[in-house]
């Protein structure tokens, strides 16, 4: 039932730790699902560096969904987007042909908390790698919800349970939030080929074995998959169909590593536009000098 099992690996971006799950060793995707991280948890006290903020960087060739546990992120990108997400809600993110995006902490720094989330990207199908990039919020009230016999639960995106979330997507796949009581039980259905659960938090136990905050299960294709709670526990459910094979590098996503050396040499010479018209902040490629003023700015 259980194909591999995957630990997360903190990662220091500066100030502020993440747990990256996705990309595993061998270029592992569950469904589109091509990269996990989760954000935290950590504790902020006000006035933290601005350094901790995630400057603007590029992508091309994904979607990026970011969901909050707690806490507060305020997205900007070269769409015009700039909005902030809060627990519940969901931040989608379509880069396509190429987008410039940053994520600040700006409520967090002027009034201190928690910070406790989850982004993930998800890889474009072929035929719209290339589509113009788009950006869409879903408040909380937006999003199926279920709760009953200790499971609460969240269909955050795509098709679950016999529910359809509002969220428009690229490719068939299912994002669920659970939250589960101690001694809760509850199933994944075998509807996808490719499915897996991340703890997030708390200890689960699945085909007669325990996991705990921070694994990743992937499941083989075709059963369905029971959950018990041994804690109060969150669980996050994810899959989907396959895309094909993709590269990923840096910020990128492609089916082509050709796709992929173009992206980097138009952020290097400053041909992808940043956030906003007079944000001259900039993430380089390791070992790169800094690139010139942006002229599409």
């Amino acid at each position: 039932m259980i194909e591999l099992v995957i630990d997360q690996r903190r990662r220091d971006l500066g100030g502020f730790e993440v747990g990256r799950v996705l990309p595993h060793h061998g270029g592992r995707m569950v469904g589109p699902f091509i990269f996990f991280d989760h954000m935290g948890p950590a504790e902020f006290q006000p006035g933290f560096p601005r350094d901790t903020d995630v400057r603007p960087h590029p992508h091309i060739g994904l979607s990026t969904l970011s969901y909050l546990f707690d806490g507060a992120m305020t997205h900007r990108d070269s769409t015009g987007a700039h909005i902030e997400i809060r627990p519940g809600e969901v931040n989608w993110m379509t880069a396509g042909s190429g987008v410039t995006h940053s994520e600040r902490f700006e409520t967090l720094r002027a009034r201190g908390g928690r910070m406790n989330g989850i982004q993930t990207w998800l890889a474009l199908p072929l035929e719209t790698e290339e589509c113009d990039p788009w950006f869409a919020h879903y408040g909380d009230a937006d999003l199926p919800t279920y709760e009953g016999a200790g499971l609460w639960a969240r269909l955050i995106a795509g098709e679950a349970f016999g529910a359809t979330s509002p969220v428009k997507v690229s490719s068939p796949l299912f994002y669920v939030h659970w939250r589960l009581d101690a001694g809760a039980k509850a199933q994944l259905p075998a509807a996808y080929p490719e499915r897996a659960a991340y703890v997030a938090q708390g200890v689960v136990e699945v085909d007669g074995q325990q996991f705990h905050e921070g694994q990743m299960l992937v499941f083989q294709a075709g059963q369905p998959v029971l959950f018990t709670a041994v804690t109060p526990a969150t669980v996050m459910l994810l899959g989907g169909e396959p895309v094909g094979p993709r590269l990923i590098e840096w910020n990128f996503v492609a089916s082509s590593k050709e796709r992929i050396e173009q992206a980097k040499a138009d952020w290097r010479a400053g041909r992808m536009k940043l956030p906003v018209a007079d944000d001259k902040e900039w993430i380089p490629l390791p070992g790169d000098p800094p690139p010139p003023a942006n002229p599409m700015s």
